[in-house]
């Protein structure tokens, strides 16, 4: 369930005798001839659903948990059987105990997401590419040549539909694509529709990517960041070596003695990197060589009064922001992208900074601990990407980030904090903002001490998350807090974040003065939010026009991650993360009392159909079942339980 219902106060009519109680805390009012019982509700999904048999419906184990147990471990707690293969009968009484201990949690013995049968029966890239005189590999090719092999042994098409053949007038993915029959001749030959592919030769609609050169530049660290390198050393205070220097007077990963004589050398021509170029150039002296932007000349970010969507981790995919810009969300940002992989040249991490053609307001989110790779990172993009904005994660809470000293953990490093922001305001050509939570423990509130900081460094903007670490989502946001805050940030504009699931939620923000309004958690719950606030209205969706949303996204994932068997899983996979937060979503017709609240968990009801129905289950074995109605049924060897309850959402 959504995080945040644990404690919250609340106070709600509505509920009934067989599902929640009529002033239950923290459950929906739903109205009472819709509420049903656990065993009803399952029971009516397992009645419709008889085009599978109960072994494939009924995943979950036989207490009737919400959330389904994998394969491998349902069948290792059935068997009796320890991790060593002995049975518990065998086994000592704490080494049952530790067994016991290890099989509990949420997907703790999950397949494995990335299977190994990709790599079996694979075609050549050079024929999927008809380059077909030529492999790229050679010799040393460990893929299969052979087509009518490769036929043999795919899998039927998934449906007669290809959504990169409609869009672009080409399927690039060609014989492999999972919808091949669209667009494949009897001999194999790929189809082309001339006048759609005439237009791929226009802008591509995503920009943002990282090409080969600049990847093994990266790799061999032969890329140089002299803008950067000469920030960091306004930081340096001596020549005395960093480590010995305390934390207050130089930066982390700043240059060496030998190098600190050249800080108020001025770089000559020679010696200049225009920022839109990653290497040492030659050619005619430009005004770029020489001349830098001037703060006051740097590019402005007049965001008030829009609506911004957060940037979401896992979730907040290019596909998705397609799907929210659609409904009227006005500024959009990529997932947090942690620096030290973006200098690596990891193509995984590029991917989150990918944007779309339909996002005109749009902003990458950077990760990091220490001034030097967040300033080099912040150079690196300068040159390469195409952004409106780039902002600071100062709010991420997971243990994994804070441990590090990055995400919340800089609220209290502000020796850190500020050589950070400032090394990468000098970099940076666009505007930096940054994120923050109201501090790191509960009950010791940082944020308005920070906040006229932030302003003397330079910083555009700044985004208020109204909880602390600590809180996570226990709580709800602190919009009081915010509310004092914004008299702390003025004249520096100030977002608010939290808790916004309706538009009279977003009415309420904004009566606190704050200049606009983040959406994380209402976003995932209904991306039609984003409409609602604009037209200041309850919009009471029906089940198959949420059905058409999520086939509208699983046509962008197909189009952004692939048509073949790998786009077409991991589609899947992002579809089911999605739908683990949908299903909590009540829709407005079943409601005694408008508008639902984001801490109030749905207690089980029939909706007006099935298909409404079966968008209200929490178990992953019907968000699989949602899954197959748009991209065809999970193959054997997939197993795509989504991380429920995913706790990373900056």
């Amino acid at each position: 369930m959504a995080e945040g219902t644990a404690e919250a106060p609340l106070e709600n009519g509505g509920g009934g005798d067989s599902g929640a109680g009529a002033l239950e805390r923290g459950v929906a009012p739903i109205k009472r001839q819709y509420l049903t019982t656990k065993e009803q509700f399952h029971q009516f999904l397992e009645a419709k659903g008889q085009e599978k048999t109960c072994r494939e419906t009924e995943v979950g184990d036989p207490a009737g948990n919400e959330l389904a147990e994998p394969e491998a471990k349902r069948i290792r707690l059935e068997d009796g059987q320890t991790a060593d293969g002995q049975t518990e009968e065998a086994a000592e009484p704490g080494e049952q105990l530790q067994t016991q201990k290890r099989a509990r949690g949420q997907n703790k013995g999950r397949p494995h997401v990335k299977p190994t049968n990709y790599d079996k029966n694979r075609l050549c890239p050079s024929l999927i590419q008809e380059s077909a005189a030529k492999c790229f590999f050679g010799d040393r090719c460990r893929f299969l040549h052979d087509v009518g092999r490769y036929l043999e042994t795919k899998p039927a098409d998934l449906g007669p539909r290809c959504v990169l053949f409609e869009t672009f007038g080409r399927c690039p993915y060609g014989v492999t694509c999972r919808f091949a029959g669209a667009h494949l001749r009897p001999e194999g030959q790929n189809l082309v529709q001339e006048e759609l592919a005439a237009r791929g030769t226009q802008p591509p609609s995503i920009r943002n990517g990282l090409d080969k050169p600049l990847q093994q530049q990266l790799r061999k660290r032969e890329v140089r960041f002299e803008r950067a390198e000469q920030a960091l050393r306004r930081f340096s205070q001596g020549p005395t070596p960093a480590a010995a220097v305390p934390e207050g007077t130089a930066a982390e990963g700043a240059p060496r003695q030998e190098n600190c004589g050249a800080q108020q050398v001025p770089a000559g021509p020679g010696t200049s990197t225009p920022p839109s170029s990653p290497v040492r150039t030659c050619g005619p002296l430009t005004d770029e060589d020489v001349v830098r932007l001037r703060p006051c000349e740097k590019k402005r970010l007049d965001i008030r009064g829009k609506l911004y969507l957060a940037p979401l981790t896992t979730c907040g995919n290019l596909p998705f922001r397609r799907i929210c810009k659609r409904f009227g969300a006005d500024v959009t940002c990529g997932e947090m992208a942690v620096c030290t992989n973006l200098l690596q040249g990891q193509m995984s991490e590029w991917a989150l900074l990918k944007r779309h053609q339909c996002e005109d307001i749009f902003g990458v989110q950077l990760e990091g601990a220490f001034p030097d790779t967040m300033t080099k990172c912040a150079e690196l993009l300068s040159r390469t990407v195409e952004v409106d904005f780039v902002d600071i994660n100062v709010g991420c809470p997971i243990d994994l980030v804070y441990k590090k000293g990055g995400g919340c953990a800089l609220m209290n490093r502000s020796t850190k904090f500020q050589q950070i922001v400032r090394g990468m305001n000098q970099v940076l050509d666009v505007p930096l903002t940054v994120k923050i939570r109201t501090g790191v423990q509960e009950r010791v509130n940082l944020a308005h001490r920070l906040l006229p900081e932030l302003r003397d460094w330079g910083v555009a903007l700044v985004t208020l998350h109204g909880r602390s670490r600590e809180q996570r989502y226990t709580k709800l946001a602190d919009w009081q807090y915010i509310e004092e805050c914004v008299q702390a940030a003025s004249p520096m504009p100030l977002f608010g974040n939290g808790d916004i699931l309706s538009f009279e939620d977003a009415n309420r923000a904004m009566q606190t003065g704050v200049t606009g309004i983040m959406i994380a958690r209402g976003a995932l719950l209904k991306p039609w939010l984003f409409t609602e606030i604009k037209e200041q209205r309850h919009w009471d969706i029906s089940s198959s026009e949420r059905l058409d949303i999520l086939r509208d996204f699983t046509n962008y994932g197909l189009e952004h991650w692939g048509s073949d068997t790998q786009g077409v899983e991991k589609t899947r996979r992002f579809l089911l993360e999605w739908l683990s937060f949908l299903c909590r979503y009540v829709p407005v017709g079943l409601l005694e009392r408008l508008p639902q609240r984001i801490n109030e968990r749905p207690p089980y009801y029939l909706g007006r159909d099935y298909l409404e129905t079966l968008m209200a289950s929490q178990k992953a074995a019907d968000w699989i079942r949602i899954s197959e109605m748009l991209l065809g049924p999970v193959p054997p060897s997939f197993a795509f339980l989504p991380k429920h309850k995913a706790n990373a959402y900056k």
